[in-house]
């Protein structure tokens, strides 16, 4: 039988997205056509990839407008191509895929990164929200086929559209990179983006009483605040805000810390239902973590427990959870060799056969 050819689709980068360049490595290693289509979001030149990738330029970036753009230069670049799968990466790439898809009588696949209409950003604004659940009530129930990166989105899609799919998580690959506890730093990581609801500002306030440093790597629209915040409360002296840095090169540092960070704000059922790549790059690097007590990271612990759960992002209740962690020996090394058993469980490697075993499943149709 000849190879499947299979377009997917996105509204970012494909320099940048690390998930869908696990899924069309994995993919293309294993004798499928792939081809990515995103969008222009970078001056930096595509990165190697064993696959074809393209990049569409668009001249709006921001507003609704940028989304109606997109869509209808991702309509016309999919109507000239010949494929015999179309997956569309979440709800702003899904209509020009499902138009193409009937046009052309061909399968259509819908892979949700998010649960796109309980974005937090979404949330806030009922008009703009009202307009996604519309698109998401229309395009999901013609989209039988599918997956989603939580056991707890697939739960909220078969219950709201009646449609089952396949759960197949952000995992990275395996990182053997590991450190003893003697030779950790008293230090503590965020990695990620400084946003609105990350809880960032609490972190800050909460390390007052923290006898320890903290790093954090990443950007938004809320860094400047933060280090406003950070001057204010007198901690430059111990929380240090680093640019960005490659995957690859913060895969070498993460096991270096004390513990990882991962806090969000459970505003809107996506960010409950969130299921954080860094929740698991913390646990392949072997360290520790504060996380929240949401469902998808409940059912990691209930497994295997490698951190300690939040039911609040208040600042008294984070400055607890780290200080345990640098008070309590016998808990941290349990949690630190927790994390080097899960780490042999919840890596790409595994993953992937899932990934594989949902498109041997449609190719055999």
């Amino acid at each position: 039988m000849a190879a499947k050819r299979i377009i997917f689709t996105i509204n970012n980068d494909p320099s940048t997205d690390q998930r869908m360049q696990r899924i069309c490595g994995t993919l293309a290693s294993n004798g499928y056509k792939v081809v990515l289509v995103g969008r222009t979001m970078t001056r930096l030149p595509l990165p190697e990839l064993p696959y074809p990738a393209f990049r569409l330029n668009s001249w709006l970036r921001k507003g609704p407008l940028s989304y109606a753009e997109f869509n209808i230069r991702l309509f016309w670049w999919l109507l000239f191509r010949k494929t015999d799968i179309i997956c569309a990466i979440d709800l702003d790439t899904i209509l020009p895929v499902y138009i193409n898809s009937k046009w052309k009588n061909i399968v259509r696949v819908y892979d949700a990164h998010e649960y796109f209409s309980e974005l937090k950003e979404v949330v806030r604004r009922p008009a703009i929200q009202k307009i996604w659940q519309r698109i998401e009530s229309f395009s999901l129930q013609r989209f039988p086929l599918g997956y989603t990166v939580s056991q707890s989105i697939a739960e909220a899609f078969e219950n709201r559209y009646g449609v089952r799919y396949t759960v197949i998580r952000n995992l990275p690959f395996r990182n053997k990179n590991e450190v003893p506890v003697t030779q950790r730093k008293k230090r503590f990581l965020y990695q990620g983006a400084i946003n609105e609801g990350r809880g960032i500002e609490q972190l800050l306030e909460a390390m007052l009483t923290v006898p320890a440093e903290l790093d954090l790597y990443g950007s938004g629209n809320r860094l400047d605040a933060c280090k406003a915040l950070c001057r204010s409360l007198g901690l430059q002296h111990k929380v240090f805000f680093h640019e960005p840095v490659p995957p690859e090169t913060l895969r070498k540092l993460t096991p270096y810390y004390w513990a990882g960070i991962n806090l969000v704000e459970p505003e809107g059922l996506n960010q409950l239902y969130s299921l954080a790549n860094k929740f698991f790059d913390y646990i392949q690097a072997g360290i520790p973590q504060v996380t929240m007590n949401f469902p998808e990271y409940q059912r990691v612990q209930q497994e295997q427990p490698v951190g300690i759960l939040l039911g609040s992002t208040r600042s008294a209740e984070i400055a607890r959870a780290l200080n345990h962690l640098l008070e309590d020996t016998v808990v941290y090394e349990q949690l630190t060799e927790n994390c080097r058993h899960a780490s042999k469980t919840y890596c790409w490697e595994n993953e992937e056969k899932h990934l594989l075993a949902v498109y041997q499943k449609i190719s055999d149709k």
